[in-house]
């Protein structure tokens, strides 16, 4: 069995915007501490909920950078490195690799694509060029790039492809994938509204939107199926499962950073081409909000 990056409930973070549209560190500092205190397993820095497509790569690197440091080896801090563009993917997995992530995320060629063939040989190329392992990112509904459970198990013979992030809503396929690759493959659910279903199949846990304003609840839907708590998981999966809903009414991240403003983060707005949220969409997140008494 290959090692574990983590079991549990890893963050999406959330990249926080000054309003001049900068980094702003004083936040993302006291966002990991916030994590860090509230159970949070992982913490994924600069991935599609971190805005990575209009990060450059200074400002990439000095994020990880950051996080890393900050974190200081608490928990395990995976990097988003993955891109279109096969040689610009190992460029920027090297550097992080340097500045001290523990794992790297790759999501699928995007608007290129690629045939299964493609991927196969593209993050053999990568892995072979890289000594973290690497967490696959499948996330079809945006990149137009579906990962095949027999693709899947091609892959997991590679010594550093050791997980999947896997976000194609497509439950079937990921039970396939599962029994094909058994402990080759570690299983992360990349939707929260699909947690439980993927842990009841053996994944280890979920790489979290929601977790950004509820880290210590996705921690404990985890933690309590690991401990054997599996009523207790299933209860709490469907309690917050329209809140999970609402924080993908709009693209994400706007819903989550506008619900983290409310409840008093000033994580700021997100770059364009992102845009807020409409005052009906506000209000109707807002109300959700308040239905779980967080307003």
């Amino acid at each position: 069995m290959k090692k574990l990056v983590f079991t549990g409930s890893g963050v999406a973070l959330v990249t926080p915007m000054k309003k001049d549209g900068s980094i702003n560190y004083e936040v993302l500092h006291d966002l990991i501490e916030f994590h860090i205190n509230n159970g949070t397993d992982a913490i994924v820095a600069c991935a599609t909920t971190g805005e990575s497509p209009v990060l450059n790569h200074e400002e990439h690197c000095k994020a990880i950078e950051f996080v890393v440091k900050q974190v200081n080896k608490r928990i395990p801090v995976i990097a988003s490195s993955g891109s279109n563009d096969t040689n610009y993917a190992v460029e920027l997995s090297r550097s992080v690799q340097e500045l001290g992530a523990d794992a790297l995320l790759m999501v699928t060629p995007y608007y290129n694509k690629t045939s299964q063939a493609g991927l196969v040989k593209h993050y053999h190329y990568v892995a072979d060029r890289v000594d973290l392992p690497i967490i696959l990112y499948n996330v079809p509904s945006r990149t137009g790039c579906n990962i095949k459970p027999e693709t899947y198990l091609e892959l997991s013979k590679h010594p550093n492809i050791v997980a999947t992030k896997e976000a194609n809503g497509d439950i079937s396929a990921t039970a396939k994938t599962i029994s094909l690759c058994g402990d080759d493959l570690t299983v992360y659910s990349g939707e929260d509204n699909q947690t439980f279903p993927i842990l009841a199949l053996g994944g280890k846990g979920v790489i979290s939107v929601f977790s950004n304003i509820l880290p210590k609840e996705m921690h404990q839907i985890c933690q309590d199926y690991f401990d054997g708590n599996i009523e207790s998981s299933r209860k709490a999966f469907l309690n917050y499962f329209e809140l999970m809903d609402a924080l993908f009414m709009d693209v994400n991240p706007i819903p989550v950073k506008a619900a983290m403003q409310m409840l008093g983060t000033d994580c700021g707005d997100c770059r364009l081409p992102l845009t807020a949220m409409s005052e009906d969409a506000l209000q109707k997140l807002a109300a959700v909000l308040k239905k779980y008494k967080l307003l």
